[in-house]
């Protein structure tokens, strides 16, 4: 009996084209305003923190910025991967340190319909308190530093049975990339990979992803 398989992915910069920090700092900030990032990589505030307090800053009337954030590409390629793994039985797992409000936002449907897991902090929007980010301190993927922990949900997986494949593009992703079974690595995960001797798959766009799950 071959293994069952479940499929982990990060969403900022993954299913979508960047950062949704990167989109609202080159739409938005100048430099003054992007300090807490600074802070962060001094290790003088945690990621969550940091992102709150930039994030925060934000004073658009909400259809304004919901607006933007529909300008954000997400690559149309994923949505078939989504539907390839209900299919066949294969859960999926979105896990970012980002928050629900933009996920959702982009991608609320596809998760739907799909019955993919978002793993990710609490996202809240005022105008008046700019964006505000919940950590799930419920969660048994909880992190204090980012909100939720991406290693622990492959750790999960396997401890279910799993043979986990995830796709990703950033540091945080590389914990989780350390432990799953087949990796999809781009960016700077793809660079960190290699660097740690850690296999990867090619990883253009998530046809690359839904031609290994048609193999599955």
């Amino acid at each position: 009996m071959t293994e069952p398989t479940a499929l982990f992915t990060d969403f900022d910069g993954t299913i979508s084209d960047d950062d949704f920090f990167w989109f609202v700092a080159d739409r938005y900030f100048d430099l003054s305003a992007l300090e807490p990032w600074n802070r962060y990589l001094r290790g003088e505030m945690t990621h969550l923190e940091a992102l709150n307090a930039i994030f925060s800053q934000i004073r658009l009337p909400e259809n304004e910025l919901l607006a933007f954030i529909d300008t954000i590409r997400i690559d149309p390629e994923f949505a078939p991967v989504a539907e390839l793994c209900r299919r066949k039985g294969i859960p999926v797992y979105i896990a970012s340190a980002g928050c629900d409000y933009y996920i959702n936002r982009l991608l609320g449907p596809v998760i739907a319909a799909n019955n993919i897991r978002l793993v990710t902090n609490h996202g809240v929007y005022s105008p008046h308190t700019g964006l505000v980010m919940h950590p799930p301190a419920d969660s048994p993927f909880y992190d204090p530093g980012v909100g939720i922990s991406k290693a622990k949900v492959v750790d999960l997986l396997h401890e279910q049975g799993y043979r986990v494949v995830m796709a990703g593009d950033g540091p945080p992703d590389f914990p989780a990339a350390e432990k799953a079974d087949e990796v999809f690595a781009k960016k700077i995960l793809l660079e960190k990979c290699l660097q740690a001797n850690i296999k990867t798959r090619t990883f253009n766009t998530f046809k690359d992803v839904y031609n290994f799950i048609c193999e599955v």
